[in-house]
């Protein structure tokens, strides 16, 4: 069976595409965002402050004002917009063996990971609106030390048929006729 159209050289010879999708891509707020969202919020009120305080004395002085209120913006609202426009340009894909999420950002360009999906893999399924199943992490370095970030398909309208899935593949069931 040859691979389907776009996946030739990257599948094994004998790999088989199980599901396809893409993460929702609505604006949510999270808990996460209330303390930077609360702080960028505050930076860009006072930066509007000044620059009316300050452009009542007359001049264009007040125009220096315009980038402290965009840090601001970008702090207070930039995280769950950023989140969503990520998830707009994101795509997965499950086969018989592997998870790959793909994703084209500006100044990233296009990317394409792949996670080995067997019996060491640790399945974390997160129930919500839409549902999430995580399969891998990583550590990503801070200015503190280090965070781990889970990796998995985020947001997905069929959650629990991804995770049942992927539970099959992992029992080596990845040929079985319940796939199909």
């Amino acid at each position: 069976m040859s691979p389907p159209s776009g996946w030739e050289g990257i599948l094994d010879e004998d790999e088989e595409v199980l599901w396809q999708g893409r993460p929702d891509d609505r604006i949510v707020f999270r808990m996460v965002y209330l303390l930077s969202g609360a702080l960028g919020l505050f930076f860009a009120g006072f930066a509007v402050v000044w620059m009316v305080m300050v452009a009542q004395t007359g001049g264009f002085a007040w125009m220096f004002g315009l980038i402290h209120f965009s840090v601001g913006l970008a702090i207070g609202i930039g995280p769950p917009l950023w989140s969503a426009w990520t998830r707009r340009h994101t795509w997965y894909t499950l086969t018989d063996r592997r998870a790959f999420i793909a994703t084209d950002l500006p100044l990233r360009g296009r990317r394409l990971k792949s996670y080995p999906i067997d019996d060491d893999t640790v399945l974390d399924y997160r129930d919500g609106d839409p549902p999430t199943v995580y399969f891998a992490h990583e550590m990503r370095r801070t200015k503190n030390g280090s965070r781990r970030v889970d990796i998995g398909f985020e947001r997905i309208a069929d959650g629990q048929e991804v995770y049942r899935l992927m539970r099959q593949v992992q029992r080596g069931q990845d040929k079985g006729a319940d796939l199909a």
